[in-house]
């Protein structure tokens, strides 16, 4: 169950926009084994913590905790499936960074739901038949399942907290080896797929600033989310609406969405917020995204660094999600001679990618990383740097 690396796609997923995403050569490794009741028990190998609940949808998780997870989902399976269900003792181990953004929350959200329906059978299921059908929407659900919401024909329970979407669920179900693949969100549909160059590799730095989706940081992850939400229904004057719709109702033209925001929203600070996150989602979806994967496709090495530049900069200045740490990262790694660095996931903590030469990649994560611990002493103990490729997607061993 790997963990991934959002190449591109800064808050867009849950706005009906575009990401570029891969998966990592590191993840979670599960092994489970079917019970007589309908209990869940979830084991971490490493440290032997044990979490148990049941497929109920009135049973409790812990807020902050792992746990909150593999529950979140043992609930949502009990809510959304039709006895007789089975429940399931599972061990896990894995050698993702926790809380660093690269999506270890979402792999065992994905791991669990996997487990629970290869014993279950679900996929014979009439609710899911009526519902999922394929990997694309598998995702699309787990991200609800994560987020809460309803999917289709399955009704959404308590999820973990966030208003998140389903590009990492996606990331993990359906990314190609030594490619990224391009998809649109609010459905989930695959665009492209586009090969990395296969003489480079990515170095991943982690900040050591923990990007918990928990507390404070929760509470501006979700900002950013309900921001898009209220820009969305600013711009057309109708709920339930996506970034990605209002833009496509104004015909793609980026001012004329912002126009409307303003024109509805009676408070100028406010319209002003509105707006700056509105035109960070389009920048990033339908622009810069789009110019990347062309770019990628064509070789056009120097044309990608400057796309993924432009993207990390409407983070700072657009998103404010991002914090010296990862600034510091991003920048250091294109003078220490990145093709592209960008940070990524939820912001407020979290890693660095950063796209290298191949022959290059240690002695690059070395530099890096002790020029990152010479500037930022407190971190050192959580930050690493590690070398991957572009991984497979989730798969079945043995």
């Amino acid at each position: 169950m790997p963990g991934r690396i959002e190449f591109l796609g800064k808050h867009t997923d849950y706005a009906g926009g575009r990401s570029l995403l891969c998966a990592i050569e590191r993840g979670f490794c599960v092994v489970a084994a079917s019970r007589s009741d309908t209990r869940i028990r979830v084991c971490d190998a490493r440290t032997g913590e044990i979490a148990e609940g049941a497929l109920d949808p009135r049973a409790d998780g812990v807020a902050g905790h792992w746990s909150n997870y593999p529950l979140t989902v043992a609930r949502r399976v009990g809510a959304n499936f039709a006895a007789p269900l089975v429940g399931v003792d599972m061990a896990f181990a894995s050698d993702l960074p926790i809380a660093a953004g690269i999506s270890s929350s979402s792999a065992l959200v994905v791991a669990t739901f996997l487990v629970l329906s290869e014993l279950n059978r679900l996929d014979s299921h009439a609710e899911y038949l009526r519902a999922i059908d394929g990997s694309e929407a598998l995702a699309e659900y787990l991200g609800a399942v994560e987020n809460g919401l309803d999917y289709r024909t399955l009704k959404g329970e308590r999820g973990v907290g966030t208003f998140g979407g389903s590009e990492d669920h996606t990331a993990i179900l359906c990314a190609r080896r030594n490619a990224l693949v391009q998809y649109s969100f609010c459905p989930v549909r695959h665009e492209r797929t586009v090969s990395l160059p296969p003489d480079h590799v990515f170095v991943v730095a982690t900040s050591g600033v923990v990007a918990e989706k928990t507390g404070a940081a929760l509470e501006s992850y979700n900002r950013l989310a309900t921001l898009a939400r209220e820009a969305a229904i600013q711009a057309t004057a109708r709920e339930g609406v996506t970034l990605g719709e209002s833009l496509r109702s104004a015909g793609g033209e980026v001012a004329s969405m912002i126009h409307a925001i303003r024109a509805r929203t009676d408070d100028d600070a406010r319209a002003a917020t509105l707006a700056e996150r509105a035109r960070q989602f389009a920048i990033e979806s339908d622009e810069i995204i789009p110019a990347t994967s062309e770019a990628l496709a064509s070789g056009d090495l120097p044309a990608l660094g400057a796309l993924v530049d432009r993207s990390m900069l409407n983070a700072e200045r657009m998103l404010h999600n991002q914090i010296p740490e990862t600034v510091f990262l991003a920048h250091r790694a294109r003078e220490l001679g990145a093709v592209a660095a960008s940070a990524f996931g939820a912001g407020f903590g979290g890693s660095v990618w950063a796209l290298v030469p191949r022959d290059a990649a240690d002695e690059f994560a070395a530099r890096l990383g002790a020029e990152y611990r010479a500037r930022f002493p407190n971190h050192g103990d959580l930050a690493e740097t590690f070398v991957t490729g572009a991984g497979p997607a989730a798969m079945t061993v043995g």
